[in-house]
């Protein structure tokens, strides 16, 4: 499978139909996802007439859109009209199709993307592993024995299989940056508050970010160009103009003051992750040793959140349908209902001031590094994982080195590195940039791939 933006160019420049880039796509799932079981659902007639509405245009000598003829997929919690939004559930099965798309679902077909299917992940977005007992779990392909991180996890796999160039995931406390981490690929969680959320099943409305997967830098940039806009009738959408980031990427990192992220990140690191991190430091020219504040309270009071807001938001199921969600989080979503609102309300007062204190680090710095999974993908099954001398358990630890910093909103780009070669497991390093500079965070994941350092590869299995 080409880049997505190769597919673009070639539709642009006529040596490519949209529509025979539909074909290989399709074929491609074809062949493999019997065995990675990344996508619940398929829309190829849809995504058939997209590609010929493009390829009609092309025809006509109509300006192309950005994306034009670009495939891609969903995370199964965005509304795409016609199919049933389940969310990784089977508690939604009986839910009307949804009736219109979801808002970046939207965006993406107006610049000229096509929509082939919607993809696995872990039940209401509720874990880091995409071991779903109701669709199956989603096998990483680098190793088809282990998990693909979640709650993306289809979306991660997918676009590491070469089944799509451009997958459309979310993140709430690093379900965009676990995947991209186990499975090798860039991923990009925007500033809380960038992209809307509308049309998208929430799991945790005061913490979830939308974003996209590529397997390119320029693939990311370009797809988050287009998801760009405000959206009034998203209350936690604040983004007031568009920010322009594919013409910067290549301005180089020389002006940016990039610093490592040590303690917490360091003493939750796995010596894969730390090496991974050593070397985007090298080849970034960054400072280590940086402290980050609070990030292990962050963490508790992400936990607190989730769960209160994640409790009481299928509270009312939770009473009559209990038996019928997934095992491994309906205990958790319980727990979270009976939660004191104490808690709730320490934990977002907790949040003001600790942004405010990330929000003074990023006075001395534009760029931090941090790892972003403690260790590489562990087998499916798997309950516990070995870090440093202890033993975690698995399903949420995963998300040890993410919570902190999505719990401050920030900007992050999961950069795929191979501390081992490509012939062993990937390590994503979180390129972490202020609130609202998306942009800096892109130039530096740019410099890591043309150093040849950061790469995302088709996997072969």
């Amino acid at each position: 499978m080409q880049t997505g933006l190769d597919i673009v160019r070639g539709i642009h420049s006529g040596a490519m139909l949209a529509e025979e880039a539909l074909e290989h796509c399709i074929a491609r799932i074809e062949v493999t996802d019997a065995r990675v079981n990344a996508f619940t659902d398929g829309t190829f007639e849809r995504a058939l007439r997209e590609a010929k509405a493009i390829d009609t245009r092309r025809a006509r000598g109509e300006p192309m859109p950005p994306l034009a003829g670009m495939p891609y997929a969903v995370k199964n919690l965005f509304d795409v009209e016609g199919v049933t939004t389940r969310a990784g559930s089977r508690v939604r099965n009986g839910e009307p199709p949804a009736s219109a798309d979801a808002v970046l679902v939207q965006r993406l077909k107006a610049a000229g993307a096509v929509l082939v299917g919607a993809l696995n992940m872990d039940e209401f977005a509720y874990g880091f592993t995409t071991e779903n007992s109701h669709y199956g779990a989603c096998h990483n392909p680098r190793d088809l024995r282990r998990i693909a991180g979640g709650s993306s996890g289809g979306c991660g796999a997918a676009v590491a299989a070469g089944q799509v160039p451009m997958s459309l995931g979310s993140d709430t406390n690093g379900s965009i940056r676990v995947p991209s981490s186990l499975c090798g690929v860039w991923g990009l969680k925007p500033t809380f508050g960038r992209l809307s959320r509308r049309g998208s099943f929430p799991f945790v409305a005061s913490l979830d970010h939308l974003g996209p997967f590529t397997r390119t830098v320029e693939d990311l940039s370009a797809t988050y160009d287009a998801l760009q806009g405000p959206d009034p009738e998203d209350p936690a959408c604040h983004a007031r103009h568009v920010q322009s980031t594919f013409g910067h990427l290549d301005a180089g990192v020389q002006d940016l003051r990039i610093g490592v992220l040590g303690g917490y990140f360091e003493d939750n690191a796995g010596p894969l992750a730390m090496r991974a991190v050593q070397d985007a430091a090298r080849v970034l020219g960054a400072t280590p040793g940086v402290t980050w504040p609070d990030a292990a309270l962050a963490r508790v009071a992400a936990f607190v959140v989730s769960a209160s807001e994640g409790g009481a938001l299928h509270l009312p199921q939770l009473r009559d349908r209990a038996a019928e969600f997934e095992p491994l989080s309906v205990d958790r979503f319980i727990a979270g209902a009976l939660q004191p609102a104490e808690w709730y309300v320490r934990a977002q007062r907790f949040r003001r001031r600790y942004r405010d204190e990330v929000l003074d680090l990023f006075r001395d710095w534009d760029v931090l590094l941090a790892p972003a999974t403690p260790v590489p993908a562990t087998p499916i099954g798997a309950e516990q994982f070995e870090l440093n001398g202890r033993w975690l358990p698995a399903r949420p630890s995963m998300g040890l080195l993410t919570q902190p910093i999505s719990f401050a909103g920030c900007p992050v780009v999961a950069a795929p590195l191979w501390p081992e070669g490509v012939r062993g497991l990937p390590m994503g390093v979180q390129v972490i940039a202020a609130p609202w500079r998306e942009d800096l965070a892109l130039r530096a994941a740019r410099v890591l791939e043309a150093s040849g350092l950061a790469h995302s590869p088709i996997a072969t299995f």
